[in-house]
């Protein structure tokens, strides 16, 4: 069975149940929102990544922060359309390269963005091409690492003068916090994911 097939299975199963808890901001988001969509794309590999990028600094939003590809969805689009079209514009993915399996929970952010999160699979090496707009570095985490709760650092910060909550999770020189973070915790609760690594060497 593919790394796809595998991931398929995992995916239909966790969310075929009920999950309390879930990780959300949508407490200090404003009344309106606006439709995002970011691609979880994982690596085909024995040992699957998952591709994230960092922000450039000059950026309004989000400046520096490690991400996924995404962004708004545009009118006419459904999350999937938009994040298949994010990815291929920040990082140069042919969206025929991309097995898709499925939009995940979505998470409402404080700033005003509903974000669906969409898991899907692409080939390992992948010709990247990142947009400089966009893009100011990528890199590929291993996923078993990204999901383990053990590596899911629990921290304390202000907004707008209230003490929150928020995960980080530290891979080599690489924080990966807020949205991109609290998004892995939930998918983290979703899949079954160290069924992935039965059997493999740590």
């Amino acid at each position: 069975m593919t790394l796809f097939d595998r991931l398929v299975a995992l995916f239909d199963e966790g969310h075929g149940i009920v999950l309390p808890d879930l990780a959300t901001d949508a407490d200090l988001a404003p009344p309106r929102l606006r439709p995002a969509a970011v691609l979880i794309a994982v690596t085909e590999r024995a040992d699957p990544g998952m591709l994230l990028i960092h922000r450039p600094a000059t950026m309004r939003a989000h400046a520096g922060q490690v991400a996924f590809p995404g962004g708004k969805i545009d009118a006419g689009e459904d999350a999937v359309t938009a994040a298949l079209r994010e990815a291929q514009e920040e990082l140069g993915i042919d969206p025929a390269r991309v097995q898709l399996i499925g939009a995940s929970d979505r998470f409402v952010t404080a700033t005003g963005y509903d974000v669906t999160p969409v898991l899907a699979t692409i080939p390992a090496d992948l010709p990247i091409v990142p947009s400089p707009a966009e893009v100011s570095a990528w890199f590929e985490a291993p996923l078993r690492f990204l999901l383990d709760p053990a590596n899911h650092r629990q921290r304390t910060g202000e907004w707008l003068g209230q003490q929150r909550h928020y995960t980080e999770i530290m891979w080599q020189d690489h924080r990966i916090w807020g949205i991109t973070a609290a998004i892995l915790v939930n998918l983290s609760r979703r899949l079954r994911w160290q069924s992935l690594f039965e059997g493999s060497a740590s």
